[in-house]
Order: C-alpha cells, then sequence, then structure tokens
C-alpha cells in the first residue's frame, strides 16, 4: 500500500512538474482539451461533469477555447453534495452553466492577461482577472499551472470551482 502510494504521488508530481516546465505545447499540442483533460487524474471531476453536461464534443471541436480547468480539490472545495447535485440529469442546464463559464473564446495565453481585465465567458458572463506577485488569478481562483497548450485551445488549471452569477 506504501509503494502504491508513493507511486500515485510521484506521478502527481511528473505529471504537474510536466505542465510547469514547458512540456505541455510538445507534450499535449496534438491532444485536444477533453483528451488533455482525460489524462490527467487531478481534473477527472472535471472530466466527469463535462461528460454528464454533454460538452465533449463541443471541448473536442475546433475552438480555439480557454479553459479554466478546476482540480478535484477545488470540486471538493464546494459545499458537501453540490456536485452531487450537479451531476443529476435533473440538473444539466445548472451544470452546463457552470461549466461553460470557465470556457472563454479563443485562446488566451497568461502573458496575455492584465489585471482588472475582463474576459466574456461561453456561458454570457465576464470573469474578472487579477495579477499579484507575478500570479494570475480568475475570480479569485489561483491559477496553479498555466499555458497547457492543446489543439484547440489553451487551459489553465485553477483551484477553486468559479460559479456565474445568479
Amino acid at each position: 500500500m506504501k509503494k502504491l502510494l508513493s507511486f500515485a504521488l510521484i506521478a502527481t508530481f511528473l505529471v504537474t512538474s510536466a505542465f510547469t516546465l514547458n512540456r505541455d505545447a510538445s507534450t499535449f499540442a496534438d491532444e485536444d482539451i477533453v483528451d488533455l483533460a482525460a489524462q490527467t487524474d487531478f481534473l477527472s471531476t472535471l472530466v466527469a461533469a463535462v461528460k454528464a453536461g454533454d460538452l465533449v464534443d463541443v471541448l473536442k471541436g475546433d475552438g480555439p477555447f480557454t479553459v479554466f480547468a478546476p482540480t478535484n480539490e477545488a470540486f471538493a472545495k464546494l459545499p458537501a453534495g453540490t456536485v452531487e447535485n450537479l451531476l443529476k440529469p435533473e440538473n444539466k442546464a445548472q451544470l452546463v452553466a457552470v461549466l461553460t463559464y470557465h470556457v472563454v473564446p479563443g485562446k488566451v495565453w497568461s502573458k496575455d492577461l492584465k489585471n482588472g481585465q475582463k474576459a466574456k465567458t461561453v456561458q454570457g458572463s465576464e470573469v474578472t482577472v487579477s495579477l499579484k506577485d507575478g500570479k494570475a488569478m480568475i475570480n479569485g481562483a489561483n491559477v496553479t499551472t498555466a499555458d497547457i497548450e492543446a489543439s484547440n485551445g489553451v487551459v489553465h488549471v485553477i483551484d477553486s470551482v468559479i460559479l456565474p452569477p445568479m
């Protein structure tokens, strides 16, 4: 069990390191956003949500898209039962609204972000960029890994789920 846990920690470190060492462009540039996320264990909740929201074909489309991708830990920060509730078929419209609030049309690279910048999401509302001490935040969610290039866009990993205005 300890060996398995150690292996899992090392694997997570290697995947995260690959992103932060800019191997992203050469490693994932031939894969679309969905395939990239599906290969990343710490984005498995996002992948499940995208499938439940029937957004796989959209995010496999030509794009380009910029996706602010919440980690499994980000989803875990939501109040108990929130994710399970969103994944129910009767709540599909609400799930789609939350997911599309994490997507901006076009490719937005971290170098292009400006403090106070607003970007209209696919959901229709805007997100706000904050820059502090060289770090970016989207509506208060920290960008933990930026500029992961996919064939149809770019992914920025964030540490919180951002919710659209109601």
